[in-house]
């Protein structure tokens, strides 16, 4: 699974401060000579209002594309402990948070288990993610849908650009 993809969102603390933080920790985290995670891509910094539970701040939200050889598995524990090592604690579903990490995609794999989907299961709904996606991956197709990010993308119209990462 050599492409993968990453959505990264922050609506707790200094939410630029905690999607750079993230980028820096994957950017500078080490493998064993047979395995390999490197960020190659990332998007520009979009604020969108929250998805799912209003009642909160608004999210910056970005993606990531990375070069991975890690099985998904050991993918998702990796990004579960980061979220934990920036300060996520349990809230609500789709609650607040001080950094979210989701797999969006990797290559082509489709893969339906119960606490790990890819590709994400919302991606194709949601502005927040096919946005910057669109920038760093327009012409990836959804396995299961069979349309490009791009096309997904020109269907909603989220917040303005904040920065790059």
């Amino acid at each position: 699974m050599p492409l993968v993809a990453l959505g990264l969102g922050s609506n707790l603390g200094n939410r630029l401060l905690n999607l750079k933080n993230a980028i820096s920790f994957l950017k500078q985290t080490r493998f064993p000579k047979q395995a390999r995670l490197d960020v190659t891509h990332t998007s520009d910094v979009f604020e969108t209002a929250p998805w799912g539970v209003a009642d909160q701040p608004h999210f910056l939200n970005a993606c990531a594309l990375l070069d991975c050889t890690l099985p998904p598995r050991e993918l998702l524990t990796l990004l579960k402990d980061l979220e934990t090592q920036l300060g996520r604690t349990t809230t609500r579903r789709w609650g607040e948070r001080v950094i979210d990490l989701d797999v969006l995609l990797a290559d082509s794999l489709v893969l339906d288990e119960p606490d790990l989907r890819i590709p994400h299961p919302e991606m194709h709904r949601r502005g927040f993610v096919l946005i910057p996606l669109a920038q760093i991956l327009p012409d990836w197709r959804h396995p299961l849908i069979g349309r490009t990010v791009a096309s997904m993308a020109r269907e909603h119209t989220e917040g303005p650009r904040i920065c790059a990462l």
